[in-house]
């Protein structure tokens, strides 16, 4: 497994300008920035961003990071004109060339941010710890000030973070059932995924949640439409039947998540 070896902080942003921060190094070859569309939404929210700029070599990490990943957290607590925040996350690549699984992202990259707003004046104040990896993993921390007026948008900014929302797993909505079935399969210690025709079998990543089990790279099982998620580190199972389970997948028409029950191999797989 790859340690992290060092932690390194960067020091806090030039001054903002428009709907931007200055770039902060986090590590060798790899910076980021805040970026903002300046656009506050009908409904009392508006679209953020943590724009990361990365060789190709190097990496950071999913919402679930993986076997050796490190979490990306936000802290907006000294932020004012803010009630919550809600981050998405485009869908990453399935890494497998280390031995072992990650889900990570890598080059240039925004992870989009909705902001509820509360009224007030908005002033951000964000403190992000994040792993950026290569050779080995560096956990980083850097902090984020940034003004929000929305006198006028910022449409550049505004255009980068709508590509990257595009990249983001929508619920599935569809008449169809892309994921008929998820079982647990004893005799491969792995979740037996049924799919239909729209899925693309080896983009699927399963996320048990906060806490939950990690499942690994998906693998062909000698029926067509079934997907093997091998059960990943402790005891065989481990309890995983009843518990709920995310399903995220790439289609045609980009990419989609739905959620289900996981039910026993000795059952009939049906969507929960």
């Amino acid at each position: 497994m790859r340690v992290p070896a060092i932690l390194l902080i960067a020091s806090l942003s030039a001054t903002a300008q428009a709907g931007e921060t200055a770039w902060q190094e986090l590590a060798p070859g790899a910076r980021a920035r805040l970026i903002s569309s300046d656009v506050a939404a009908a409904d009392g929210t508006t679209m953020i961003g943590l724009e990361l700029d990365m060789p190709l070599s190097s990496n950071t990490y999913w919402r679930v990071p993986g076997e050796t990943g490190i979490p990306t957290v936000l802290d907006l607590a000294g932020s004012s004109g803010v009630s919550g925040h809600q981050m998405l996350w485009p869908y990453p690549a399935i890494e497998t060339s280390t031995g072992y699984v990650d889900f990570v992202y890598r080059g240039p990259v925004v992870l989009p941010v909705q902001l509820s707003l509360d009224g007030g004046p908005v002033d951000l104040k964000i403190a992000v710890t994040m792993g950026i990896c290569s050779d080995v993993c560096v956990p980083v921390m850097s902090s984020f000030q940034l003004p929000l007026s929305f006198a006028a948008p910022d449409r550049a900014q505004g255009l980068r973070i709508a590509q990257a929302v595009a990249r983001t797993p929508l619920e599935w909505t569809g008449t169809n059932n892309p994921v008929p079935g998820v079982a647990y399969d004893a005799g491969t210690d792995a979740l037996a995924v049924s799919v239909s025709g729209e899925v693309d079998p080896l983009s699927l990543i399963a996320d048990a949640g906060e806490g939950g089990q990690l499942f690994g790279a998906p693998q062909k099982s000698p029926d067509g439409n079934l997907v093997l998620l091998p059960l990943l580190g402790g005891d065989q199972g481990r309890n995983v039947e009843g518990t709920p389970v995310r399903l995220t997948f790439m289609t045609e028409m980009g990419p989609f998540s739905v959620e289900r029950r996981i039910s026993s191999a000795r059952s009939t797989a049906s969507g929960g």
